[in-house]
């Protein structure tokens, strides 16, 4: 128990060392871009990867036994309320969360697991994982099991927790450097968040020290300094910022009133951003209406859009969560020796969903090609059969080869 505290105790402190290195940074700039966590100091990894977990924890986990969803049972009850603190929706959302931050993410059965199917699952923070092996192949580190001599520690503010690899779901992607360990997906993009961090920086100290003049009064007569100063005064307590309001300005003779926009150097930093969005949004695979992005004078809503949102879930979400299946049925059902395993169901996810007229010229395109029958139809849609439906009539438009 005491085990346990210390790491729910390392989890919160977490969160709180991080974003005080984040505040120390904007506030005296002694910490470089490289030490920040993205997720806290970046908005567009955070906005990406919070349109990701959002996503992944709408896809319902069902537990399925020879071919049947099962609504009751351990097995069930255990992915259902993972442990107290947490529910199923957290369970998924929380390792997408971790997967897309780190490319790994754990699941601990808890310190009173001793075999079987355990009785918790709690998401541990990869960053404070580190593992020791004595077993090397070909140089490849194999973690897959206490049998290979695996053995994995949970570094907490009370000293390492050992944790066996038994006790561990390892979620990991592809790593070419650490076989062992997944790799962060942002580490490409180690020089694009600098840029990044570094153009917001410049922007804020350009906006908070008001950088960059509104204008410049120029006169064809010579002023003293002093006249100049007192002109400058003038100029503010009437037409400043805070007393404009849109007030007539009314020049001395000989002087003009040019006002100044952003040097070429400022609006290349607005296009840097702009060019790092886009490429944090295709690292993780959103595009950029599902973000709500919009560059073109069409509006976010229409065909476009709903392509978008449909591709987005083809193509980045159901194949993370195809990924998940596999992982937990080799590293959770099989290890454990389970009949149950788990699937992902997306039935009832609309981006995913053919319109009724879609699917409609589909029907009869089929039916007209004979793949289906009217009652093939019909049972697919949850309607009742027709007595001459399992009939199939050959379109007269149709010719049968001789």
């Amino acid at each position: 128990m005491r085990i346990l505290q210390a790491i729910k105790k390392s989890l919160i402190s977490f969160s709180e060392v991080m974003k005080q290195q984040c505040d120390d940074d904007m506030n005296d700039g002694v910490i470089t871009a490289k030490n920040l966590d993205p997720y806290l100091c970046h908005a567009w990894v955070n906005i990406a990867v919070n349109i990701l977990i959002r996503n992944v924890a709408r896809a319902s986990f069902c537990i399925m036994k020879n071919g049947n969803e099962q609504t009751s049972g351990r097995i069930y009850e255990l992915f259902r309320r993972p442990n107290e603190l947490m529910s199923r929706f957290d369970l998924w959302k929380e390792t997408a969360a971790w997967w897309s931050l780190e490319g790994e993410s754990f699941w601990w059965f808890g310190s009173d697991y001793s075999g079987g199917i355990p009785h918790e699952i709690f998401i541990l923070d990869p960053r404070r994982m580190r593992h020791e092996t004595t077993r090397e192949t070909l140089g490849v580190i194999d973690c897959r099991g206490a049998s290979h001599n695996c053995r994995w520690f949970y570094d907490t503010e009370a000293g390492s927790v050992p944790i066996l690899a038994d006790e561990l779901v390892h979620f990991r992607d592809w790593n070419p450097w650490n076989s062992a360990r997944g790799v962060n997906p942002l580490v490409s993009l180690a020089l694009e968040l600098e840029q990044d961090y570094y153009a917001n920086k410049a922007n804020s100290e350009l906006l908070k020290h008001n950088a960059i003049p509104k204008g410049i009064l120029k006169t064809d007569q010579i002023i003293r300094p002093e006249e100049a100063d007192a002109l400058e005064r003038r100029w503010e307590s009437k037409y400043g910022v805070a007393r404009a309001n849109r007030k007539v300005a009314v020049l001395g003779k000989g002087t003009t009133f040019e006002p100044l926009s952003f040097t070429p150097e400022v609006m290349q930093l607005f296009e840097l951003k702009r060019w790092n969005l886009y490429t944090i949004l295709a690292k993780y695979g959103i595009p950029p209406r599902v973000a709500n992005i919009n560059d073109k004078t069409t509006s976010l809503s229409g065909a476009d859009t709903k392509e978008q949102h449909a591709a987005f879930w083809k193509y980045t979400i159901a194949p993370l969560l195809k990924q998940f299946e596999n992982i937990v049925e080799s590293n959770f059902f099989v290890r454990l020796g389970l009949n149950e395993t788990g699937v992902f169901d997306l039935r009832d996810i609309p981006e995913l969903q053919e319109s009724e007229d879609e699917q409609s010229k589909r029907d009869i395109a089929e039916i007209n090609a004979g793949l289906k029958t009217i009652n093939d139809v019909l049972r697919e849609r949850g309607k009742d059969s027709k007595p001459w439906g399992n009939i199939w009539y050959r379109n007269k438009n149709l010719i049968p080869e001789i």
